[in-house]
């Protein structure tokens, strides 16, 4: 059964990330996998083995400590966030195998508009000559998956400048408007999002 997309429109983060953990703790065995795609109001989001130290000049922006993998991250306007309530159980995937495979969407549609991007198997994200387009925060609950993706399309990239991303110092990020004259982001959601759906192994 294909997963239920669901277009959030420009959210708050706190009340996304307590409807996440609630549809979580509720789901079961029948529940139908969602996809969530928003972008947030500036909010960065740290995780659960956050270190102080990645925090450079955060200024008024406020920081939310969460309980995803990794480090800390910066959300705003003209990002791309795809957030996963799926069970991997019943897609018969592991940790490492579902980082891969939306990875590896991402990839792919990057590709599409002409632009050579890849992974890092010591940082989890995609990057375009080294510097980070798109990252990867996940938390797995009894083999049910929440958070996700975040991928820059069109934003105000300084707030970076006030962290070390994803933990690490000097990384540049980039996004897709410094690759390609334009493009729209509504249908290159719903490329994306069937990419996700293939990779990931749904019955089309």
């Amino acid at each position: 059964m294909l997963p239920v997309i669901s277009p959030l429109g420009r959210t708050d983060y706190i009340p996304v990330w307590r409807a996440m953990q609630q549809f979580t703790h509720a789901r079961n065995e029948r529940t139908r996998d969602e996809f969530w795609l928003t972008e947030h109001h500036p909010v960065y989001t740290q995780g659960l083995n956050g270190r102080r130290e990645h925090l450079l000049h955060t200024g008024d922006i406020p920081l939310v400590q969460i309980d995803r993998g990794g480090q800390v991250t910066y959300h705003g306007p003209g990002q791309l966030v795809i957030y996963f309530l799926l069970d991997l159980n019943r897609l018969g995937k592991g940790v490492r195998a579902f980082v891969t495979d939306i990875e590896q969407s991402i990839i792919e549609l990057l590709a599409d508009y002409q632009i050579e991007a890849q992974s890092r198997r010591d940082a989890p994200g995609v990057y375009v000559d080294g510097a980070k387009i798109a990252a990867l925060g996940l938390r797995i609950r009894k083999g049910y998956s929440y958070h996700g993706l975040s991928l820059n399309l069109d934003m105000d990239l300084a707030p970076f400048d006030g962290i070390n991303p994803c933990g690490f110092h000097g990384l540049a990020v980039t996004q897709l408007k410094d690759h390609v004259a334009s493009f729209d982001t509504t249908h290159l959601s719903r490329q994306l999002c069937g990419k996700l759906i293939g990779n990931l192994g749904y019955e089309q």
